[in-house]
């Protein structure tokens, strides 16, 4: 078929910070002004929209007022709000981004063209702008390939990739959602269709970027910034952000396929006691089910689940289960039957039922996309949360997986509910697997006796976050997946998806001693900490490779467990305000040219700067500082940003930085959270010649009281000079903590001989209250 452009326009209307017009081939034209820096454009190719319903869309997100205008002179109309103007051509539809000084953020090039589909009779949807001067791109989730996205092409389509590798694509999920940046400006484009989709970064043409789908409407919402960190919080917004998770779901868990019989799942979890590991979550993968249906136990393996988790519960232990979307086709099965009775499984156009094979062999599948399948789902939990104690749920193969096809899904014409509007596989594969997440996050949370619950997904689309965490699928252990772990976690963190971690090891093969000290050490700064590997390639328990490595690998847990309250507030800012949990340098330092293509360093939080160490056998690390003071973790060695500097390496140590001016907050070591009453906290307070403020989030750990004020969110102002440093508290929240503060001083230039608290003098090494005002330190 032929590719078709938008022509001119030939009426159009105004009304309430909407603009919508027709063009003289019947090309529908809508600008909607969402708030003052995010303006949704949708067009439709025969005069009209179709239903407008979106999975990624947060329903709770809310604008407010906005306040906007339009003009219009002889070429063109121009939307304005507060910051961006959207210049719209009237003779064909191609628009330009501006900010209040008249500079362009992003414009179109060819702008929008489509052409009908000959096998589908879809649109195919497709988006040309400009690539600016020097602009970079980066975003999309979990791609596996270095941070910046310029001079490649990506897909949408969620494929089980085992054992997928650099620059593999597509992968398991799907985040149709980019930033841009040029001159120092930045902003962001998410295109919200869920088909299979495409974008290519000047990979074809080099001064063009595109965005295309293969079914669908061109609906997309442009972010202005020009911060990328603060376009990051607005798509997060937009999208959507995670409740507030419970402190044991940050702490260290141990995974394999597979632990069983009960015997072997106790002997772990009592050794990981007997060697003081900290450790908080033990994984049961599918052999703990009976034929791998489903919501059952395998009774000979375990034989008195109920007691087994009860014991580990006992232990500090939470027991988390996997669940996948294939239901094992077994009238006697009563999962199954129920399923079938209630007419809740997928079908083909014709009326069969949807049949694959996966791990029980023939199986059928839920429509997660139709509400009825939501809340039968929902209800299953039942028995695995509340009456048999599990803490959480694991939902892999939700791509959806089958195996022994060459798509290794199924046919796109496969029929879903889609709410009520109908579709089919072709539009609902990219979001199966986020609505399964849903519809399990809303049993885990229906059944849990008012406890947060932890559940991870493989498979999603944007938005995907409000209901799970993430892990980043099927690696390998090569030095190479370090660095793939280290930039698809921080790729994930920028595209709203913040509560992700990696297998650390690799789940496909068997690491090194060295290297599996070196992946704990990156994976104590990411959100989700946790140890997988594959019955096929031996053991991953921390003592499996030798005293020294598991000597390394405990330091490295239990320093984890110490910075429990700097993860737990870094989490909060990413639940509150839509902050990336992990930040790339470039979102930190954007006028920072250097930046642009580095993708070992990150941001954990606010304060702590660290890189992944990839390579067999260094000494040495070379890491790049972002603008401001920094202090090495280890010496308090200070050196100043943007420039490189060596970092020494030894067995036990690796990158890590801290900004100077920060408060870090400490627990003492625990062998799982909220093992002792926290009596005393460390607050390590690092001199700046300036000033610079900290937080610190807390409440119960658990339970949905902190949506009702029962929490603590703390400032520390800290003020330094040559001859002092003041450090002002402040706070919110009705949360009273339970401890005290000991300072741990760390850089100063002079010799400290007075403390001075809220106007009375205390010994210097005397502990605080947690409500002071005021410390002054001369």
């Amino acid at each position: 078929m032929s590719e078709k452009l938008a022509d001119k326009i030939i009426e159009h209307s105004w009304d309430d910070g909407i603009f919508e017009c027709k063009t003289s081939n019947n090309v529908l034209f809508r600008i909607h002004v969402i708030s003052e820096h995010i303006i949704r454009v949708r067009y439709g190719t025969e005069s009209y929209f179709l239903p407008d319903f979106s999975y990624g869309l947060d329903p709770s997100f809310k604008a407010g007022k906005v306040a906007s205008i339009i003009e219009e002179t002889p070429k063109e109309f121009i939307v304005s709000t507060a910051t961006v103007k959207c210049h719209v051509s009237k003779d064909n539809l191609k628009i330009s981004f501006r900010n209040n000084k008249g500079q362009i953020i992003n414009e179109d090039e060819k702008g929008f063209h489509w052409e009908v589909s000959g096998s589908t009779g879809n649109d195919i949807v497709q988006m040309t702008k400009y690539v600016q001067n020097d602009e970079v791109f980066y975003g999309l989730g979990d791609k596996p390939s270095e941070m910046n996205l310029k001079h490649r092409r990506f897909e949408n389509w969620g494929t089980d990739s085992y054992g997928y590798e650099y620059n593999t694509d597509p992968l398991y999920k799907n985040i149709p959602f980019y930033y841009g940046l040029h001159h120092g400006i930045g902003y962001g484009i998410f295109f919200d269709n869920s088909f299979r989709t495409f974008f290519d970064f000047g990979k074809e043409r080099a001064n063009a970027t595109s965005f295309w789908s293969h079914g669908g409407e061109m609906n997309y919402y442009f972010i202005a910034g020009p911060e990328l960190m603060d376009v990051a919080e607005r798509y997060s917004l937009l999208t959507g952000t995670p409740d507030m998770t419970a402190m044991w779901s940050l702490g260290f868990q141990q995974c394999k396929w597979s632990y069983y019989p009960e015997s072997q799942v106790r002997e772990v979890t009592t050794k990981m006691r007997e060697l003081n590991i900290p450790c908080d979550a033990i994984y049961l993968d599918i052999d703990y089910m009976d034929g791998f249906r489903c919501f059952t136990w395998d009774k000979k393996r375990f034989p008195d689940h109920k007691k087994m988790v009860a014991d580990l519960k006992d232990q500090g232990y939470k027991t988390m289960v996997i669940i996948d979307p294939g239901i094992k086709k077994d009238h006697n099965y009563w999962v199954f039957k129920e399923g079938l009775d209630k007419d809740l499984y997928c079908k083909h156009p014709d009326g069969p039922y949807v049949e694959g094979k996966v791990w029980p062999e023939e199986c059928y599948f839920p429509d997660y996309t139709k509400p009825e399948a939501r809340e039968w789902w929902a209800g299953l939990y039942k028995g695995l949360i509340e009456e048999d104690g599990i803490a959480g749920v694991w939902n892999d193969m939700n791509e959806p997986a089958i195996f022994e096809v060459e798509s290794k899904t199924f046919n796109e014409n496969v029929l879903h509910d889609y709410e009520g509007l109908g579709a089919s596989h072709s539009r609902a594969h990219n979001v199966y697997g986020m609505q399964m997440a849903r519809a399990t996050y809303e049993g885990v949370k229906r059944y849990s006796n008012n406890k947060r619950g932890l559940i991870i997904t493989r498979s999603g689309y944007s938005g995907l976050q409000r209901y799970s965490s993430v892990w980043t699928g099927d690696n390998i252990a090569t030095w190479q997946h370090i660095w793939l772990a280290n930039v698809q976690c921080q790729r994930l963190a920028i595209s709203g998806v913040s509560f992700a971690g990696s297998d650390i090891g690799g789940f496909i093969g068997q690491p090194s001693p060295e290297m599996f000290v070196r992946w704990i050490q990156l994976g104590i700064f990411h959100s989700f900490c946790r140890v997988h590997s594959s019955q096929d390639d031996g053991d991953q328990e921390p003592w499996s490779f030798g005293e020294e490595a598991l000597d390394l690998f405990r330091e490295a847990v239990e320093l984890r467990y110490q910075m429990l309250p700097y993860h737990y507030t870094t989490f909060y800012q990413n639940h509150k305000f839509g902050t990336p949990y992990l930040r790339p340098l470039t979102f930190v330092d954007q006028g920072d040219p250097q930046n642009y293509g580095r993708d070992h360093e990150f941001l954990c939080g606010d304060n702590i700067l660290s890189a992944s160490i990839d390579q067999e056998g260094i000494t040495t690390k070379t890491v790049y500082l972002p603008q401001g003071t920094w202090y090495n973790y280890w010496d308090d060695e200070v050196s100043t940003g943007r420039q490189s500097v060596s970092c020494p390496l030894t067995k036990s140590q690796y990158p890590f930085y801290v900004r100077a001016g920060s408060v870090l907050p400490y627990y003492p070591i625990q062998q799982y959270t909220d093992e002792i009453q926290i009596t005393e906290v460390k607050l390590s307070v690092y001199h700046i010649k300036g000033s610079h403020e900290s937080y610190l989030y807390e409440d119960d750990h658990d339970g949905y009281q902190y949506e009702t004020g029962s929490y603590r969110y703390s400032t520390f102002a800290v003020t330094g000079a040559t001859d002092s440093i003041i450090i002002r508290h402040s706070s919110e929240g009705s949360f009273k903590p339970g401890y005290s503060f000991k300072l741990d001083l760390h850089g100063l230039p002079f010799t400290a001989t007075k403390m001075v608290v809220d106007g009375q003098e205390l010994p210097l090494d005397e502990i605080v209250p947690n409500d002071f005002d005021e410390i002054k330190i001369t």
